[in-house]
């Protein structure tokens, strides 16, 4: 994109693509590449910054991620990030050793306030802290402006060469002033002006939506959820009756969602498109039938997904594209972002199969972050109630169905989750926690009902807070709204003797179960 750019260094961290949105939270576009990736191309891009993310490895190792020397040299502003902090001591002279302490979450750091990153930050400020070694000697040059009780190099910077380095996690919101401390980077030592905004995003993928397609025709996955429902409405204004939507119901759907979907996006919606509804359930259920590991589940649900939607195209007549509602998180997940981890596959990254029937797959939305898409949307036009949906994933159901999918299980978690909605709504709820669901677990257990002996599943449930859904923190449902919860399922779906509720938060844990 022919703007301000700030380039991103991923070394593997749990936190990289989360960097990321926290730059763009600034206004300023920001993308991210593996460490892998060479000088020059990083030198052709002229960036205005570059940020070291953090990473599992100890930069001391002779195998661990590294980068040239020259990168420091450029004179362009770096801010190295925990492992990119030790990583750029160690490369510039200073020393890097396991820590006599180990740090690990909120933690009281005292900083220096002449410092540029520290402008208007308190001198003592909550900052979150996770690492196993630490810079011991700060490289020639640097100067400490930040430490802790167990930590004397939590920041130093070389302002002659514009290198910065904190030891902390500035990213995440457990560090209260975590975002001013990035916009001082960004905006002040950068000197970036802040051009990246939803409306020119819209403008210029509009652009290069009609560029790439040309007079080809465009097929879109439309689930009815918040990215497919932004991604229909940006296609239809990019290239109109090009475009046909397809809505596969395949049976692990939330309770009369197939018909809400159909409501709305149908032929007595709102929408001026071509929509065909494809009730696939059984198919879907006899793919899965004995099937109980999570990712041969999502591979499973994204063959089909793909198959289906062959079908439908030979139906239609030549397609040239399909249109998929990917964004950010679902390319974290799926190890396909920088150097991260393989968490999850998703049924539209990494859950397609090798061989796909369209010439090309377009999606418009992949960099984006949940949250920015919601901010496309209303700039497309878009109904609030379609914008601020609760997030709902493309496997659905067959991810929060610990074990086998069967029909009966299926029916088990949608009227559970349905009772869960309705009380959540019913007390004023719905815009507190950021998502909420039942899931079914593959747990049974023996109960007591009606003075008989039961032996039936365990319903948990599930609600979040959270900005970006990269973290995410258990909410605090009141004891009794769960109550309710509780009573209604247990007394109204059949199978269901017990209900859990879910206080982990991300990480450790996923907001989805699978």
């Amino acid at each position: 994109m022919d703007q301000e750019k700030v380039i991103v260094i991923d070394f593997g961290g749990q936190y990289n693509q989360l960097v990321a949105r926290r730059v763009r939270e600034c206004n300023v576009y920001c993308e991210i590449y593996s460490y892998r990736t060479d000088i020059e191309q990083i030198k052709a891009m002229n960036p205005k910054g570059i940020i070291l993310t953090g990473g599992p490895n100890s930069c001391y190792e002779e195998d661990s991620p590294t980068y040239t020397k020259e990168l420091f040299e450029l004179g362009v502003p770096v801010l190295g990030l925990c492992y990119g902090a030790q990583l750029m001591n160690h490369i510039l002279g200073g020393k890097v050793e396991k820590a006599p302490v180990r740090e690990y979450g909120k933690t009281e750091v005292f900083v220096d306030k002449n410092s540029p990153l520290f402008s208007d930050v308190a001198e003592s400020t909550i900052c979150w802290m996770s690492h196993f070694d630490y810079i011991s000697k700060a490289a020639p040059g640097f100067h400490i402006t930040a430490h802790t009780a167990d930590c004397p190099v939590a920041a130093a910077e070389d302002t002659s060469r514009n290198l910065y380095a904190i030891q902390f996690h500035p990213e995440v919101l457990h560090t209260v002033e975590g975002s001013k401390m990035l916009y001082n980077f960004v905006r002040g030592v950068c000197g970036c002006t802040g051009t990246w905004r939803m409306d020119s995003f819209v403008e210029n993928a509009i652009t290069e939506i009609r560029e790439k397609v040309g007079d080809g025709k465009v097929l879109l996955a439309l689930s009815g959820g918040v990215d497919s429902s932004v991604l229909a409405a940006l296609l239809a204004k990019a290239i109109g009756k090009q475009l046909t939507c397809v809505f596969v119901d395949h049976g692990l759907l939330r309770k009369n969602e197939g018909d809400e979907v159909e409501s709305v996006f149908g032929k007595d919606g709102s929408f001026d498109i071509n929509f065909v509804r494809v009730n696939a359930q059984e198919r879907y259920y006899a793919k899965l039938a004995g099937v109980t590991e999570p990712e041969q589940k999502r591979k499973i649900i994204g063959e089909e997904f793909i198959r289906v939607f062959e079908e439908e195209a030979k139906k239609i007549g030549a397609v040239d594209f399909l249109a998929q509602g990917t964004i950010y998180p679902d390319v974290v997940e799926s190890g396909l972002g920088g150097e991260s981890a393989v968490i999850k596959s998703h049924h539209n990254v990494g859950g397609l199969p090798d061989y796909v029937d369209f010439k090309e797959i377009i999606e418009p939305l992949r960099n984006l972050f949940k949250d920015e898409v919601r901010k496309v949307g209303l700039e497309l036009g878009l109904p609030e109630y379609l914008v601020f949906r609760q997030p709902f994933p493309g496997p659905g159901l067959g991810i929060r169905i610990i074990g086998e999918i069967t029909a009966e299980k299926v029916r088990i978690v949608q009227d559970a989750d349905a009772i869960y909605r309705e009380e959540i709504a019913g007390a004023g709820l719905e815009k507190i926690p950021d998502q909420y669901f039942a899931a079914l677990t593959n747990m049974r257990s023996v109960g007591v009902m009606g003075d008989e002996r039961t032996y039936d599943y365990a319903i948990a449930l599930r609600a979040v807070d959270t900005v970006d859904f990269m973290t995410a923190t258990a909410s605090n449902i009141p004891f009794d709204v769960l109550q309710r919860v509780m009573s209604r399922i247990i007394n109204e779906v059949k199978g269901v003797n017990r209900c859990f509720y879910d206080i982990t938060s991300k990480p450790p844990g996923t907001v989805e179960f699978e």
